[in-house]
């Protein structure tokens, strides 16, 4: 049987106003992405959330790839909407195929 990986990768990219909430364009960014069996976008305050079930395993580079080309893009969004905070949880200029210790929380179990 093949294992199933459920993903929370998490990062504040902007918040409208101040650290309340997350605008909609940017979980609409973050909806529009690929290679997961299933996700829910979310968010608490102004963290973008990103809760995918995938086939891929922990670490992986693809997912975490994944979360963070769509935390760089809202943060874009955020930036041209000159929200509080754009991206504050992006604490590198460049992915380099593991996203921890790159700013946003993660929490990932596999079974």
């Amino acid at each position: 049987m093949e294992k199933i990986t459920v993903s929370l990768i998490k990062a504040d990219v902007g918040g409208f106003p101040g650290h309340s909430t997350v605008r909609p364009e940017l979980e609409e960014k973050a909806k529009s992405e690929g290679l997961l069996v299933s996700y829910h976008v979310l968010h608490a305050g102004d963290d973008l959330q990103l809760l995918m079930s995938h086939r891929k395993g922990t670490d992986s580079e693809e997912i975490h790839g994944l979360a963070w080309e769509t935390f760089e893009a809202a943060t874009e969004v955020a930036k041209e909407l000159k929200l509080h905070g754009a991206g504050q949880d992006l604490l590198v200029d460049a992915f380099s195929g593991n996203i921890r210790g790159m700013g946003p929380g993660i929490a990932e179990m596999e079974f």
